[in-house]
């Protein structure tokens, strides 16, 4: 069956598209600008060959920009081509610890802090040239420091503003700690987009041959109060049961900034024989998502998938290599939006999901000056990919 032409392709675009993937975003942004290329170069426009749109179809769509770094490690933003009336996107992994720099001689590890500040030596370079400037930041920088609690600084929305007052139209992230962060700045463009679908998708790809999709055999977890929203969506899409943890926390100790969690409390249904998808915004040391699943283990479940948005994993692997050994968990689902250690790549539990082409889905369609609502909200493709795994056909 032939592939549907997007509606929105005959639709003025905003201005000549321009990618910018910082380095932090260089192996997605290329992957990104290849699916961009290869669309508008095999698809029947009436832009093409319309000499008043100048550049709709293209090698490339990347611009040349560097960050270069002193000796003392200061750092300017570099563009190598002209962005005057381009509608340009910003990529950036505040997450990327794989990056290092040399400071007086010493090699030091790019924290989120470099790459958001690289992110505005970009913007300053563009100097308002653009006709309009978007940030797509999957990881939303200081994300988790979204409230204030007592004499605190409020990160997450002075960086939202300080975005905003250089120049930048939208700000597009993924499964945001908490999308309530955008009220800091209520009048301009911010979206936070759930990877829901990928998840699905690639579980059913990777399920156990005995997997049933329905009621008596599943159930979507969340392992906290804050993850609700996306475990309740998920839930309600493939038709089955929620459950929740919920943390309890020693108030009157802080450890490594924080208050240590007593136990985790369940609130659900018997899920004796059922499996398992624990979905969560991000793994950062994992301690949490694992002590989740043992639990749930203890309990009689059967499979277990681990799904996080962001796999940060700052304590390393082997956590999750001898829960893997013990049982307590099937699969481990992650996206590629920040970036992946090689030893999870390898990993024999391990699942990743490739957002590159749904990113360049976004950015073909903002650049058409058209809606994503469809995006946003994908029930309709994930009720495709169901009766796809139902049928027992390839998804």
């Amino acid at each position: 069956m032939a592939k549907e032409t997007p509606a929105y392709i005959d639709s003025l675009p905003i201005g000549r598209l321009a990618i910018i993937p910082l380095k932090s975003c260089e192996k997605i942004g290329k992957r990104v600008d290849h699916f961009l290329t290869e669309w508008r170069k095999g698809r029947d426009s009436i832009h093409k060959g319309n000499d008043s749109i100048e550049g709709y179809e293209r090698d490339t769509y990347i611009l040349n920009a560097e960050t270069p770094r002193f000796g003392s490690g200061e750092a300017k933003g570099i563009l190598k081509e002209s962005v005057r009336g381009d509608d340009v996107y910003l990529l950036v992994d505040v997450c990327n610890n794989s990056l290092t720099y040399s400071l007086s001689g010493q090699v030091n590890h790019m924290s989120p802090d470099d790459h958001y500040q690289d992110l505005k030596r970009i913007i300053a370079a563009i100097g308002g040239k653009a006709r309009r400037i978007n940030v797509i930041m999957p990881f939303l920088y200081e994300s988790r420091q979204h409230k204030r609690s007592g004499r605190e600084s409020l990160d997450c929305a002075l960086a939202l503003q300080e975005l905003i007052d250089m120049g930048v139209d939208n700000i597009i992230t993924f499964d945001a700690h908490d999308p309530r962060v955008q009220n800091a700045i209520p009048l301009h463009g911010f979206e936070t987009i759930q990877p829901a679908y990928q998840f699905i998708k690639n579980i059913l790809r990777h399920a156990e041959p005995d997997m049933k999709v329905d009621a008596d055999h599943l159930m979507v977890i969340s392992p906290d109060e804050g993850g609700m929203g996306r475990a309740i969506y998920i839930a309600n899409n493939l038709g089955v049961d929620m459950g929740m943890f919920y943390k309890r926390r020693d108030y009157s100790v802080i450890v490594d900034g924080r208050n240590p969690i007593v136990a985790h409390e369940f609130l659900g249904a018997d899920v004796t024989g059922k499996d398992m998808i624990i979905v969560d915004d991000m793994i950062s040391s994992g301690d949490s998502m694992i002590e989740v699943a043992q639990l749930l283990k203890q309990r009689g479940a059967k499979n277990i998938y681990l799904c996080a948005t962001f796999g940060l994993f700052t304590n390393g692997m082997e956590k999750f290599d001898k829960a893997y050994e013990k049982g307590w968990f099937t699969k481990l689902v992650t996206t590629n939006l920040v970036y992946q250690q090689p030893e999870l790549l390898d990993r024999p539990y391990y699942i990743g999901c490739d957002m590159s082409k749904f990113i360049a889905l976004i950015i073909d369609t903002l650049n058409h000056d058209a809606s994503i609502s469809s995006l946003l909200d994908p029930a309709d493709r994930i009720s495709r990919v169901l009766k796809k795994f139902e049928n027992g056909e390839k998804i």
